[in-house]
């Protein structure tokens, strides 16, 4: 494929030979930006405790600065495969970085809890934008033949970032103030900022579309309503604070749903659900929603079990999940390059396969387990999502249109958050449930709780068989997709 110019600073697709080097920096770019956008995500969950205090908030007050990131992802998300179509990379990276980077001074120097959670929002919105486009970004330039190798290392990112981020904030926590978990970030935005302005540059071509303006609140209230009501579900909201959210965003998001097929007869959608259309991409995210409820349902279970059953301290619970999260991210790129390979099935069924297996296992623990086997037990679950999570990237990602490749970005990111939420809620209303039901019996609190994990991680064991059928139906994308940006190339 020739390199082609839309504009004096933009580039095309690259050759199997290899990545030039303006495409490697855009790349490493985007790689590190997003590495800190999703250390921040989950850095602040050790932090709510000690704001409590500081902030004089209670429990339910102190969670709104998750909910409030999550929810900000929920709604800016849907809306990125419209905002990469029409708005040139280099801008639209200075403007996720900079407002993530404005979120975090202004949440290092929130006088109060509203300002800090408006500069959560502020820090949500850059990170929404941040994802889709590193996976558009790849796809426009990583050729087929590199993209799994590619995909492993974003795998990296995603899995060492989130377990770095508790263990990090537990260690700021221990010798300095909560202000210091947004400072110590806050550099390496900045230089991410930096670099961006010297070295980033447009990728593809944008194209002059028309926002609906009654997709973007239905978008808004559909995804929005149905995280919120998920999370008040693992945070054990009441019928009226799950049921009212959860109903309106239900039928906002048919609404939606309903709209976009029609507008995308006329390529006005303002999330275009033709990616659908291919059987792999449609499989793929399938499996990628369940392996979600397993990641982040083992990453909210496994501090409770430690701290609350086992006796660990915040930061050894932190420390003692981090060795999953780092083997996942080691053989990110690993997989990335056995796919390129082998393809897709070969890892996806034996890697969905550990995946409930290593549920299971956490399933036999009890008030006595030793601290190794959860160990054990949480380096087999994450060595099993690290061969499931980049395959379902790349083959899922592969097998759409480069026209539709936005989109097909930001319905994966999508799904992320949603299946991210109800996987939460999930397994924290059956930890509840099997609790009460221990409880009911004259357990004491420490062995309903236990009980309470033991049906938690049973049921999620019991879901996650759904991704080794989904796996089953993920094949190779055919190299059509190449071949037409190949033919858009020779036609410019």
């Amino acid at each position: 494929m020739t390199e082609t110019i839309d504009r004096p600073t933009t580039v095309a697709p690259a050759r199997p030979a290899g990545l030039p080097p303006h495409a490697r920096t855009v790349i490493t770019v985007l790689l590190v930006a997003a590495f800190v956008a999703i250390l921040n995500e989950t850095i602040i969950s050790v932090a709510i405790p000690v704001l409590m205090r500081e902030l004089s908030i209670d429990a339910s007050t102190g969670q709104w600065l998750s909910t409030a990131f999550m929810l900000t992802l929920a709604v800016v998300i849907p809306v990125t495969g419209f905002l990469i179509q029409r708005t040139p990379t280099r801008r639209l990276f200075l403007l996720a970085v900079s407002l993530f980077s404005a979120g975090t001074l202004l949440a290092a120097l929130a006088p109060g809890f509203v300002v800090l959670l408006i500069a959560r929002i502020v820090q949500g919105t850059g990170t929404a934008l941040m994802f889709p486009l590193l996976m558009t970004t790849v796809m426009a330039l990583v050729p087929e033949e590199g993209r799994g190798r590619m995909m492993g290392n974003i795998s990296l990112v995603i899995a060492v970032a989130p377990a770095l981020g508790p263990v990090a904030g537990g260690v700021v926590l221990n010798f300095l103030s909560w202000r210091w978990m947004f400072l110590v970030v806050l550099p390496i935005a900045i230089v991410s900022l930096l670099i961006g302005v010297k070295y980033m540059t447009n990728v593809g071509e944008t194209k002059r579309v028309r926002v609906d303006v009654i997709s973007v609140p239905l978008a808004a209230l559909g995804f929005g309503g149905l995280v919120y009501a998920l999370n008040a579900v693992g945070s054990g909201g009441g019928l009226a604070e799950i049921g009212i959210p959860g109903v309106l965003g239900g039928v906002a998001l048919v609404t939606f749903l309903i709209r976009q097929l029609v507008l995308q007869r006329t390529d006005r959608a303002l999330l275009d659900l033709r990616p659908f259309a291919s059987r792999i991409f449609s499989a793929s995210v399938v499996a990628a929603s369940v392996a979600m409820v397993a990641l982040l349902g083992a990453a909210i279970l496994l501090p409770i079990y430690l701290q609350n059953v086992l006796g660990t301290s915040p930061l050894v619970s932190g420390l003692l999940v981090l060795p999953g999260g780092i083997a996942m991210g080691i053989l990110g790129p690993i997989v990335g390059g056995l796919y390129d390979r082998v393809g897709p099935r070969v890892l996806l069924l034996p890697g969905a396969a550990v995946v409930t297996a290593a549920l299971g296992l956490l399933a036999m623990v009890g008030t006595d387990t030793p601290i190794w086997f959860v160990l054990i037990a949480h380096v087999v679950l994450s060595i099993g999502l690290a061969f499931v999570l980049t395959p379902l990237f790349t083959a899922g990602l592969g097998a759409v249109q480069p026209r539709f490749a936005s989109h097909g970005s930001a319905i994966f990111g999508t799904v992320q958050q949603v299946g991210g939420a109800g996987g939460t809620a999930l397994v924290v209303t059956l930890l509840a449930v099997g609790a009460a039901a221990r409880r009911a019996e004259g357990a004491g609190a420490v062995e309903a709780q236990a009980a309470g994990l033991h049906l938690a991680f049973l049921v999620a064991a019991a879901v996650s068989v759904a991704a080794i059928v989904a796996a089953a139906f993920v094949t190779r994308p055919a190299s059509v997709g190449s071949a037409q940006v190949d033919g858009a190339a020779a036609a410019a």
